[in-house]
């Protein structure tokens, strides 16, 4: 890491922290991705490696394109450069990037586009991070009949700051529950246009259809999250031993 100072490094990581691998749904920060950041009077230079040269370039598109609009939202940066190293079509993903062309125009045979892939992702981090919410609700006593009608009306992230206020039965009863779980959900339950507005159910199945309040159709659907979370969870712990192997990190 290098720095003259005109740029906030620990801003750059913040920034940086917000930036996911759209397949694991962590962020590259946590990840170990970046692997330098350089500051010359203003001008961000963020390089970034993967764990295996043949990662999907979709997915590294999306990670170099949101390196890039990340940190060009601080003050004091007055351009920002990524460079993706190792990787098969890094050469082709770091020009186009940083020229700001499409990633249709630079992979012209690709067979979806990128909002098309980033759509398919987010839906599938939607549903995984349903699981937690569910399970959060459900380990705070309530019972499929109080969850499944619940609308983003019924949830208060701002309650405090490690807790949320979750109102049931038309306002008979609130009861308190962990915050995080909620509002990571709902991050993504936005980002796919599930919910909207205060009016819309909280949650889906994995077609997007809204939960039944039926005991078994219900406890289907959080199995099916589970496994959709598990197997978020299973590629996350491959991809770690990759980048350990191949990058030298350490996640301990």
């Amino acid at each position: 890491m290098t720095t003259d100072k005109s740029v906030d490094l620990d801003a750059i990581r913040e920034r940086l922290d917000h930036v996911h691998d759209p397949e694991l749904d962590r962020s590259i920060v946590e990840l170990q991705y970046v692997e330098s950041i350089e500051i010359d009077h203003g001008a961000v230079t963020v390089a970034f490696v993967l764990p295996t040269a043949w990662c999907s370039p979709a997915f590294a598109w999306m990670m170099a394109t949101g390196i890039r609009d990340e940190v060009a939202e601080l003050s004091g940066a007055t351009s920002v450069t990524v460079r993706l190293l190792d990787h098969m079509h890094g050469d082709e993903i770091t020009t186009g990037v940083n020229q700001r062309r499409s990633f249709e125009s630079v992979f012209e045979d690709a067979e979806d586009g990128i909002e098309a892939v980033r759509r398919k992702l987010d839906e599938k981090a939607r549903f995984a991070r349903q699981h937690s919410a569910l399970t959060t609700l459900q380990q705070a006593g309530l019972d499929p009949d109080q969850i499944a009608p619940l609308t983003r009306a019924d949830v208060d992230l701002d309650f405090s700051s490690d807790q949320a206020a979750v109102t049931i039965q038309n306002g008979a009863l609130t009861v308190t529950v962990a915050r995080d779980p909620l509002a990571e959900y709902l991050e993504k339950a936005r980002a796919t246009g599930l919910v909207t507005d205060d009016n819309d159910p909280l949650f889906a199945d994995r077609e997007g259809e809204t939960l039944s309040s039926d005991p078994k159709s219900f406890e289907s659907i959080v199995r099916d999250a589970r496994l959709a979370a598990a197997n978020i969870e299973g590629q996350g712990a491959i991809c770690e031993s990759l980048h350990k192997s191949r990058n030298d990190v350490d996640f301990e």
